[in-house]
C-alpha cells in the first residue's frame, strides 16, 4: 500500500494539471501555455473576444468542470452507500436514482420538452425515487433500504418502457442518447445546481468521516460509540441521493465510477485513512476528466458517451476483482 500522504500529494498535482491537458486537446488542439494564460486573463475580469478563447472558456472549461464535478461526487457517493450499507457494491445507481431521472427524462421528452427544463423532471424523477425507497425502508435497516432501492429501480425502469412504447421515435432517440451519458451539454448557467450540491454535500460527509467509519464496524458497535445509526444511515442516504439526482439530471447515466474509485482508493491506502474520503473525490474527479477526454478522441468524426466508457473500464475491473478473488468470499 501507499502511503496515504504520497497519494494525496499525487492525486492534488494531477487534479490541477489534469483540467489543463484536457482543455488544451480536442479536435482543435490549443498550445497549453495559451489555455493558462486564457484562464488566468478570464480569472482577473480581463475581456475576451478570440475564438480560442471562446473554445476554453465557453465550451471546455464548463464540460471541464461538470466532468469533475460529476467524477467526485459519484466516487464519495460510492464510498459513503458502501460504508453504510457495509455492502462493498453498493453504488449510487442502486436506490432507484437513476431509474427515477431516466423516468423524468423520459415524461419530459414525450411531452416534448427541450432544454433548461429537462434536468429540472431528472431532478424531480430522481428525487421521487428516493423518497418512495425511504418510506419503504423507514426503520433504515441496510437489507430493507438495498430490497427497497431494487424493487423501485425495476419498477421505474419498467414504467420509463411502457412510456417509450408509446412514444415516437424522435422521443426514444433523445432518451437513448441522454441515459447513456455525456458532457456534451455542459454551460456556465447549467452548473450552478450540480456544483451547489456537491460541494455543500461533499463538506457535510467529511464532517461526518468518524461516524461513518464506526458505521462500517456494525450498528452494535457504532451504537457504543454514540452514533446514531438510523438517522445517521437515512441522512446519509439522502444526500448520496441528492449529490446522484443533481449530476444525473445534468450528466445521463455514468455507471460504476461510484463501484470503481472506492475499490481502487481502499487497496491502495486502505479503508481508515483519515484522507479516504479526499483522496477519493480527487481520484474520481482525475478519473473523469481522463475518461471524458478519451470519449472525444478515440474516434475521429463523433464522440462516445461517457457512460459507455466508464461501463467498460468499470466492468473490465471488476471481472479482474473477481478473477483476482477466485475462490474467496466477495
Amino acid at each position: 500500500m501507499l502511503k496515504p500522504s504520497w497519494l494525496l500529494g499525487i492525486l492534488i498535482v494531477l487534479f490541477l494539471l489534469s483540467p489543463l491537458c484536457a482543455i488544451a486537446m480536442g479536435s482543435a488542439d490549443i498550445a497549453l501555455i495559451e489555455v493558462v494564460n486564457s484562464i488566468s486573463r478570464y480569472l482577473m475580469g480581463q475581456e475576451y473576444g478570440s475564438l480560442t478563447d471562446r473554445i476554453i472558456l465557453e465550451l471546455r472549461l464548463p464540460r471541464v468542470v461538470l466532468a469533475m464535478l460529476c467524477g467526485a461526487g459519484l466516487a464519495v457517493s460510492g464510498t459513503v452507500l458502501q460504508s453504510v450499507t457495509r455492502n462493498p457494491l453498493a453504488d449510487p445507481y442502486l436506490f432507484g436514482i437513476s431509474s427515477g431521472s431516466t423516468l423524468g427524462a423520459v415524461i419530459a421528452l414525450t411531452m416534448g420538452t427541450v432544454g433548461a427544463s429537462l434536468p429540472f423532471y431528472a431532478f424531480l424523477g430522481a428525487l421521487i425515487a428516493v423518497f418512495v425507497v425511504m418510506i419503504m425502508a423507514r426503520d433504515g435497516q441496510v437489507e430493507g433500504l438495498i430490497l427497497a432501492g431494487v424493487a423501485i429501480s425495476f419498477l421505474l425502469s419498467s414504467l420509463s418502457n411502457l412510456v417509450l412504447y408509446f412514444s415516437q421515435d424522435q422521443a426514444i432517440k433523445s432518451v437513448l442518447f441522454w441515459n447513456m451519458g455525456s458532457f456534451s451539454r455542459a454551460s456556465w448557467d447549467s452548473l450552478l445546481l450540480p456544483s451547489l450540491v456537491v460541494i455543500g454535500s461533499l463538506i457535510i460527509v467529511y464532517q461526518f468521516q468518524r461516524p461513518l467509519q464506526a458505521l462500517m464496524a456494525g450498528d452494535e458497535s457504532a451504537h457504543t460509540q454514540g452514533v446514531a445509526v438510523v438517522p445517521l444511515r437515512l441522512g446519509m442516504l439522502l444526500l448520496t441521493a441528492l449529490i446522484t439526482a443533481s449530476l444525473v439530471a445534468n450528466c445521463g447515466g455514468i455507471g460504476f465510477v461510484g463501484l470503481m474509485v472506492p475499490h481502487i482508493v481502499r487497496m491502495l491506502i486502505g479503508a481508515a485513512s483519515r484522507v479516504t474520503l479526499i483522496a477519493t473525490g480527487l481520484f474520481g474527479a482525475v478519473l473523469m476528466v481522463w475518461v471524458d477526454l478519451l470519449s472525444r478522441q478515440i474516434l475521429d468524426s463523433q464522440e462516445l458517451p461517457v457512460g459507455v466508457v466508464t461501463s467498460i473500464i468499470g466492468s473490465v475491473f471488476f471481472i479482474g476483482i473477481l478473477m483476482k478473488r477466485k475462490g474467496k468470499t466477495f
